[in-house]
């Protein structure tokens, strides 16, 4: 490469990077401040002072939000230096391993705002309902929601009676909901999508009861109305959580 040709290069790769710079500013000038979540992180004490039922309402109008559109702009350098200090969630979400469910943002949430426990299918086993005590019991979240989702590879699995390696177990976990279908009219194959859909709920119910029946802690706290545990399915077109 010529001198002239090596200076041209950097000429050039200077002016994408000032280009790149500008568009980028214009882009955060167009953002209203309203939209940005900011890097106030919840206290304790913030935290103590919400009932179970204002956090679902919190959850609900982050995804009326998520559905029109609106804005997830986060100001992450800023709330990791705060979360770092520690973490006092609004809520846990029991949610499917499924890439296309962006728990977060569904709600309108950000970094220190809601715990989220993945694993396919949303089911429940010993180390989920350790992993919930923690997040309501220790950290004191109010809210529990197991989170199903329209389209579940796990949920069409289990209805194919797929074997697989340690899928099967999992499989297994989510069969009651697939037991509880037989009064479902229509074609009960992974063929209709009306009857996984109706699977995927009663998936969701079978995760609740699950969560209340094999957790004392968890139950009593619900018991005391210290938590709140509720199920809803997330639609895959719309992004809307229909809660149940």
């Amino acid at each position: 490469m010529s001198t002239f040709e090596f200076l041209l290069l950097i000429s050039l790769l200077g002016m994408i990077i000032l280009y790149t710079r500008k568009k980028k500013k214009e882009a955060t000038d167009n953002i209203e401040a309203s939209d940005i979540i900011s890097g106030s992180i919840l206290t304790e004490e913030e935290q103590n002072a919400l009932e179970p039922e204002t956090i679902l309402s919190i959850l609900k109008k982050g995804n009326e939000d998520f559905v029109r559109g609106a804005l997830t702009v986060r100001n992450n350098s800023e709330r990791m230096r705060q979360a770092s200090l520690g973490q006092h969630p609004l809520a846990v979400v029991l949610s499917c391993l499924d890439s296309r469910v962006p728990v977060e943002d569904v709600f309108h949430q950000g970094i220190g705002d809601i715990f989220v426990v993945r694993v396919a299918g949303n089911i429940v086993n010993e180390d989920i309902l350790g992993s919930l005590e923690y997040a309501c019991k220790v950290s004191g979240s109010k809210l529990i929601l197991v989170l199903g989702h329209e389209y579940c590879g796990a949920i069409r699995s289990a209805v194919d009676k797929v074997e697989m390696g340690n899928i099967t177990s999992l499989l297994e976990k989510i069969q009651p909901a697939v037991n509880a279908s037989r009064d479902f009219v229509g074609d009960k194959t992974s063929a209709n999508p009306a009857y996984l859909q109706h699977v995927c709920a009663e998936n969701v119910k079978v995760s609740v009861h699950n969560i209340r029946a094999k957790s004392s802690i968890l139950n009593q706290m619900e018991v005391e109305g210290s938590i709140k545990i509720v199920g809803a399915v997330y639609d895959m077109e719309t992004g809307k959580v229909h809660f149940k």
